[in-house]
């Protein structure tokens, strides 16, 4: 339970700093804009990928496959964690 929480939670993360780095004037490469400017999409498409995972590990963990379960879960959480700091460590793009 703490790994599938400590996934939502850096994807509620992605979410927010996606948010943050677009306000400052930066630009998403992997969601397509009518995705990521739309929050309702943009919110679906977090919990989605959260519910995959988590689906994925409750496959792997009833077909006995406990690591790779676990292994899933501290995978996607560091992946996404990376992915929420770079996008805060993104410089701010100002107008000229």
């Amino acid at each position: 339970m703490l790994l599938f929480s400590g996934v939502a939670a850096f994807r509620a993360l992605d979410f927010a700093s996606t948010k943050n780095f677009l306000a400052r004037g930066r630009t998403e490469v992997l969601i397509p804009d009518d995705i990521v400017y739309n929050n309702a999409g943009f919110a679906g498409l977090e919990a989605a990928a959260t519910a995959t995972s988590v689906g994925i590990s409750y496959w792997f963990h009833r077909t006995g496959h406990h690591k790779m379960e676990r292994w899933l879960s501290i995978a996607h959480l560091s992946v996404t964690a990376f992915g929420d700091a770079h996008n805060y460590a993104l410089e701010t793009h100002h107008p000229h």
